[in-house]
Parts: C-alpha cells; sequence; structure tokens
C-alpha cells in the first residue's frame, strides 16, 4: 500500500506539481519529507504508567518505537522538574511514512465523528502542516477496551516547500481531505 503511494506521488503528484509551479529543476518539486506524531502528557509526571500506555499506542499506530520527550526546563507552577518525562514522539520517514499517511487520510480522519475535512489554515509560512487529533480511537489498531484515558496527538507533516500554497498542492495531491 506505501509503496503504491509512493509511486503515486512520483509519477502523477510530481508531474502535477512541476506543470502547476513551472519548476526548471526537479530537485526544486516539493516533497514530504518526515512525519512527526507527537503526544504531549503532562500528567505522565504523576502517573509513569500513563507513559508506557501512551508509548505502546503510539508504537501500534504507528509501527516504529516511539522516543520520550521530557522537560527541557523546570515550571513550579506545572509541578515539572527539568529531565521530567512530559510526552512521546515518533519521525517516520521512508516507506513507514506513506503507510502511516495512507492509513490516516483513508482510515483514520473517516472515522472522525462530522468529519467535514481538515482546515487548511493550519500551515507554518514555511511550507509544513500540523494537525491536531482529540483522541488515539480514531485508528483502528486501537483496542476500545484497553484505553485507560484518551489522549490527543499532533501530527506534523514535514515538506520541502518553500511557502504554504505549495504545500498545500502537495499535501492536496497525496489525498489530504481539506475543507471545501
Amino acid at each position: 500500500m506505501a509503496v503504491r503511494l509512493k509511486e503515486h506521488y512520483q509519477n502523477e503528484v510530481f508531474n502535477a506539481l512541476k506543470e502547476k509551479f513551472k519548476y526548471n529543476n526537479v530537485m526544486e518539486v516539493p516533497k514530504i519529507e518526515k512525519i512527526v506524531i507527537n503526544m504531549g502528557l503532562g500528567e505522565a509526571k504523576d502517573n509513569a504508567k500513563m507513559l508506557e500506555s501512551a508509548i505502546e499506542e503510539l508504537a501500534i499506530i504507528t509501527g516504529q518505537k516511539p522516543v520520550v520527550t521530557r522537560a527541557r526546563k523546570s515550571i513550579a507552577n506545572f509541578k515539572v522538574r527539568e529531565g521530567m518525562p512530559v510526552g512521546a514522539k515518533v519521525t517516520l520517514r521512508g516507506n513507514i511514512m506513506y503507510e502511516f499517511m495512507d492509513k490516516l487520510f483513508n482510515i483514520a480522519l473517516p472515522r472522525v465523528r462530522d468529519f467535514r475535512g481538515v482546515s487548511r489554515n493550519s500551515f507554518d509560512g514555511r511550507g509544513n502542516y500540523a494537525l491536531g487529533i482529540k483522541d488515539q480511537l480514531i485508528f483502528p489498531e486501537i483496542n476500545y477496551d484497553k484505553v485507560d484515558k484518551i489522549k490527543g496527538m499532533d501530527i506534523i507533516f514535514v515538506t520541502t516547500a518553500k511557502n504554504d500554497e505549495e504545500a498545500q498542492e502537495l499535501l492536496a495531491l497525496m489525498g489530504m481531505p481539506f475543507t471545501r
């Protein structure tokens, strides 16, 4: 499935982008570099079991082992000390990235209640797109009975596009369901 999406990019998406933006060099055509999935867990400082379950769920969803993210500095109001675990993240590249994209666009996002598409306003000005998901249950691999607490996640698409217009066109051609 990932191979099909990768071939689709290399053929149809690549040619469509090259035509639309009139690139002279093939290296100018934008592509998706990586996808970063981040699960921030403020409660993880009190409950180590929650961090373990988040890591396990991220590993099931992505097919790759997550990395524990730690606090960079101490904040007394949040009772967080430097070095405390506060979340988990995964960086996807290559075939695993294309597999995850295919699963996200075609299976997971349509399972969101009242889904009408993702916002076009979440670009950062440099061609990267951030998508927030409220719960991990939209992924079919997650067993509903084993979930102790609903955890959200941020999914960031990092592209080589120079601006938001190029990145939006790239993601739309790849199958991202944007709102009309």
